[in-house]
């Protein structure tokens, strides 16, 4: 299994703008037969983002479908990402891990 992680650092002032665009990135991997959640750090250190989406994969190949298609049409999440965009700090940290799972005994 993957996970896919998108951190996002926003102003306090457009962290619940943030949050919505983020749960309908959660509602649309839901969607999608995925399992996405939103983390939102209670404590961080000087230059972590404030917020992030986590997605997992059976696939690697599912986060390009997912980013394609991840809030509707093709066009819908274009408008999505530009919109969301203009409200982040920086651009989002996209971090893709591999989950390594204990062997069965």
């Amino acid at each position: 299994m993957y996970l896919a992680r998108f951190s996002y650092d926003v102003l306090p002032v457009n962290r619940q703008r943030a949050i919505d665009f983020i749960q309908r990135d959660v509602k649309a991997a839901h969607g999608e037969g995925l399992k996405g959640r939103l983390l939102v750090r209670l404590t961080r250190h000087n230059g972590s983002a404030a917020l992030q989406f986590e997605l997992e994969l059976a696939r690697l190949d599912q986060l390009d479908q997912s980013r394609e298609h991840g809030v509707g049409t093709g066009q819908e999440t274009g408008n999505w990402m530009r919109a969301f965009s203009e409200i982040l700090v920086a651009p989002p940290v996209v971090e893709i891990l591999w989950v390594a799972e204990a062997a069965a005994e």
